[in-house]
């Protein structure tokens, strides 16, 4: 059942930092080019659309490397080089080439091979390259603020505080963190979803100043709803979090395939389940704490629960979507709303019944990961009034 059952032998240390100098490089190019496209793009605008699409493209690219985090997990690449940050010592697998051809002529079918730690450090690279980026909307961020203070006026809109870029650049280095374990705990479970939810809360994060930024480039102010439709909203984001939560330990304890069928799971409405190990959460991958092997039946649990849990989430969902259209304002984040809800729907179950198809496997993350980052757009640009806004 495990795709990650097999594990690297030991072939180098955890943790090497020689090569950290030559990442740092490489993610520093790599970010030059999103950095010289968004300048060239608004070299006619002011400092502060540059900022506002910096902070848009960034979000962007970040979504896009929640996708590849996805791609690498579900393509057993995750311990493709076995070291942190490099491999096997060195910045690129090129380096690397007579250990990985050691380690994969002894297990050819095992974490490490060229494919993989090409994918795996590709992976490192784009996520340096965000935290780049993200460095940079601090920095200017902080500047335009001193700027703004300097000339005696506040933030168009009064919207935007420097302190969100500094809170997404803090998290980044503790998503790093938790990348880091994620090889040198080789796939611990519990590290691996909490990398998974630090990738998406780094969206939810980055969303909030790049919203405040396109309202103020806009010319509009906060959209005004209902108290209950913001009490909806966060409704929704708290069970979103949580079902990424229980996606996430589906994923990494590898128990999709526990249920092939839909609606039933083994023929049976309620199969057989033990939510006692399926709950134990600090333990390796495919292990319980004492050591033993987990059951399939807590792989069924796992998967069983993450399938419950949607049902409520997607009622909660489909009423948010019913009740935007009270909010004209709000139409776009509408239209994406109903559309991502509508491919977890057809992925989740293309999960299922298809084997768990590498797209539909990949798509299903990044959807996840975009309807948090709408329900906190949504959250960011309105505000709760007694006479909420109608047009």
């Amino acid at each position: 059942m495990s795709r990650g059952s097999d594990m690297t032998p030991a072939a180098s240390s955890l943790y090497n930092l020689a090569p950290v100098l030559e990442l740092m490089c490489l993610g520093l190019l790599l970010a030059l080019g999103p950095l010289a496209w968004v300048w060239w793009r608004n070299r006619s605008r002011g400092a502060h659309a540059r900022l506002q699409a910096l902070c848009v493209l960034t979000l962007f690219l970040t979504f896009d490397l929640v996708l590849f985090g996805a791609f690498t997990r579900l393509t057993d690449s995750g311990l493709g080089c076995p070291d942190w940050p490099g491999c096997y010592g060195s910045s690129s697998p090129i380096g690397a080439q007579a250990q990985i051809s050691e380690a994969q002529a002894a297990m050819p079918t095992g974490p490490v091979t060229h494919g993989k730690a090409w994918v795996e450090m590709i992976h490192r690279y784009l996520a340096t390259a965000v935290g780049v980026l993200i460095i940079a909307i601090t920095v200017l961020t902080w500047l335009a603020a001193r700027r703004v203070r300097r000339e005696g006026r506040s933030w168009p809109g009064g919207s935007l505080s420097p302190w969100w870029p500094t809170a997404a650049l803090v998290w980044v280095c503790i998503q790093g963190a938790f990348g880091a374990l994620t090889v040198t705990m080789k796939l611990f479970p519990a590290i691996v979803t909490l990398h998974l939810l630090g990738g998406t809360f780094l969206l939810a994060l980055l969303c909030i100043p790049a919203s405040a930024l396109s309202l103020q480039a806009a010319g509009r102010t906060l959209v005004s709803v209902a108290r209950r439709l913001r009490w909806l909203l966060w409704l929704a984001l708290v069970l979103l979090v949580a079902q990424v939560s229980l996606g996430g330990w589906v994923s990494t304890n590898y128990a999709v395939l526990a249920c092939t069928t839909f609606p039933t799971c083994q023929g049976s409405w309620w199969p057989a389940m033990d939510f006692g190990q399926a709950l134990q959460l600090w333990r390796p991958l495919g292990l319980l704490a004492d050591g033993s092997h987990i059951s399939f039946e807590a792989l069924t649990a796992i998967h069983y629960l993450h399938r419950l849990a949607a049902y409520g989430v997607i009622a909660v969902l489909a009423g948010l979507w019913a009740a935007l259209r009270h909010a004209p304002a709000l139409a776009a984040q509408r239209r994406l709303l109903g559309g991502f809800l509508i491919l977890q729907v057809l992925t989740g179950l293309s999960n299922v019944v298809l084997d768990w198809p590498l797209v539909a496997a990949v798509l299903h993350t990044g959807g996840a990961a975009a309807l948090v980052t709408i329900v906190v757009w949504c959250l960011a640009v309105t505000r709760a009034d007694a006479n909420p806004q109608r047009a």
